[in-house]
């Protein structure tokens, strides 16, 4: 028997090489469209409590791409540590698109500028799948307080610099009023609370005069008549809250703050993946349920693909460092 020529040789190499690169061209389309694999779930991880705004968006989701695609969809929330624990543990996770994160602009824009030792890297680390709600805050007070607009708190602001206290509970918070202090040329001083619903029950208790929070955090006690609403910090008005003026319209020209609900995947998961889990993402956001979830909770769906989300990424990312940047906040 003798050995092939290297000829031979050199054409059975070139035919293997083909046939794998074949094989890599074509498995692509074929693991989209087999992706999500029946019978195994996807975990979609909340770096945020139960109950929490975002849980409340990560669990209408779940059910909704469930039903609708015969796949499993679980929350797995893993709070604390400034969510960073969740964060984590979806980085670390297998690029395989079974392990998803839904998360904040907390995460993603504003961590890094916050905290020193940030456990992982908010871009490198992640793979965009998409941009899915933007929500904006109030700013809030007692209804017994004497300022009864924004113009009225700056004033007495200014009549007494270093008086009143803001509170705060969350990166959004504590951003939009530092945000508002910039731009009203005022000086209030900061108390941080470990949530907003705990800031709130102060606020409502008058240990504190003022706080921005998320508007369903809000509505309850403003509708209730137990906070007064000054601004809302979206460009128009919202409809739930149609007699609250935007911070534009109190004066501040040009104020806008918003925070926002995005998916990511590990690093190096495969675009085709990752463009199949945003279109289920896309199909849930536009179900009749999510849409009323949206309207009750003063959010808006907003969605962006993978492009569109590292883009917008960016963007806030810079927005969050001028502002924590200028209002002089030290990372902890």
């Amino acid at each position: 028997m003798t050995l092939p020529t290297l000829a031979c040789r050199t054409r059975l190499t070139g035919a293997v090489l083909s046939a794998t690169l074949l094989s890599a061209l074509t498995s692509a389309p074929a693991m989209a469209q087999t992706y999500p694999a029946a019978g195994q779930p996807i975990k979609m991880v909340v770096p945020f409590a139960a109950g929490s705004g975002t849980d409340q968006v990560a669990r209408a989701l779940a059910q909704t791409m469930s039903e609708a695609n015969q796949v499993t969809v679980v929350v797995d929330n893993r709070p604390g540590g400034n969510s960073f624990i969740g964060a984590q543990a979806v980085a670390n996770a297998p690029p395989d698109g079974y392990t998803m994160l839904l998360t904040t602009n907390s995460t993603h824009a504003a961590a890094e500028h916050l905290f020193k030792n940030v456990p992982y890297d908010p871009v490198k680390d992640f793979t965009p799948v998409a941009l899915l709600r933007k929500g904006y805050l109030v700013m809030v007070t007692r209804p017994d307080f004497p300022a009864a607009s924004v113009a009225d708190f700056s004033a007495q602001a200014r009549r007494e610099p270093g008086k009143l206290n803001f509170g705060s509970g969350s990166s959004s918070s504590r951003v939009s009023a530092e945000l508002y202090r910039q731009v009203a040329g005022v000086d209030i001083t900061h108390v941080p609370y470990k949530s907003n619903p705990n800031a709130l029950t102060d606020l409502v208790g008058g240990q504190i005069q003022v706080m921005f929070v998320d508007t369903s955090s809000a509505l309850s006690l403003v509708k209730s008549g137990k906070l007064r609403g000054l601004a809302v910090t979206s460009t128009r008005r919202l409809d739930i809250l149609p007699d609250v003026p935007t911070m534009d319209e109190a004066g501040l020209k040009g104020y806008e703050m918003s925070y926002w609900t995005a998916a990511y995947l590990p690093r190096n998961t495969r675009p085709e993946i990752a463009a199949r889990l945003g279109d289920l993402l896309k199909q849930a956001m536009g179900s009749p349920e999510l849409k009323q979830l949206m309207e009750k909770t003063g959010t808006e769906v907003s969605y962006g693909d993978a492009a569109m989300l590292r883009r917008f990424q960016a963007s806030e990312t810079d927005k969050w460092a001028r502002i924590i940047q200028a209002a002089g906040i030290q990372p902890e």
